[in-house]
């Protein structure tokens, strides 16, 4: 790399190391009031929105491996937002469904990251809030292509 290329990179550096990882901080606080992380929230918020979804249909949509989303559903399990049922034509596939407690948390949660995103989209304005938009979905595009 070229020397005049090293202060591009240390500023790259310096804005991963005082902002960038403090984005999953900022998304994730609204669901840290229900002991939720922003992953178990997604997953909570699929399935009331969708009905008779699957540990393996939220694995398959997420591409990642089903233990992983098994040990987030545990949490959800465990802290009364979901239940699980089997189908009545085969005993072995179970059904995630939201209980009354996981539908007002879905809605809880929604409201406050709503809030916390409208007062992002309030100070960079839309046109703005577009663009950074625009350039992460590039980002993402071209390193998964480099992969």
């Amino acid at each position: 790399m070229a020397e005049q290329e090293e202060p591009l990179l240390d500023a790259f550096i310096d804005v991963y190391m005082n902002s960038l990882k403090y984005l999953d901080e900022f998304v994730s606080e609204p669901a840290k009031a229900f002991h939720l992380s922003f992953e178990q929230y997604l997953i909570l918020q699929e399935i009331t929105r969708h009905q008779n979804v699957t540990l393996m249909d939220i694995a398959s949509q997420r591409q990642v491996t089903r233990s992983a989303i098994s040990r987030q559903i545990k949490v959800l399990l465990r802290q009364g937002y979901l239940r699980q049922t089997p189908d009545e034509n085969d005993r072995r596939r179970l059904y995630l469904l939201a209980t009354p407690a996981g539908v007002e948390a879905e809605r809880l949660i929604r409201q406050r990251i709503t809030r916390r995103f409208q007062g992002w989209v309030d100070v960079y304005g839309e046109e703005r809030a577009r663009e950074i938009l625009r350039f992460i979905r590039d980002f993402s595009q071209v390193t998964r292509m480099k992969k």
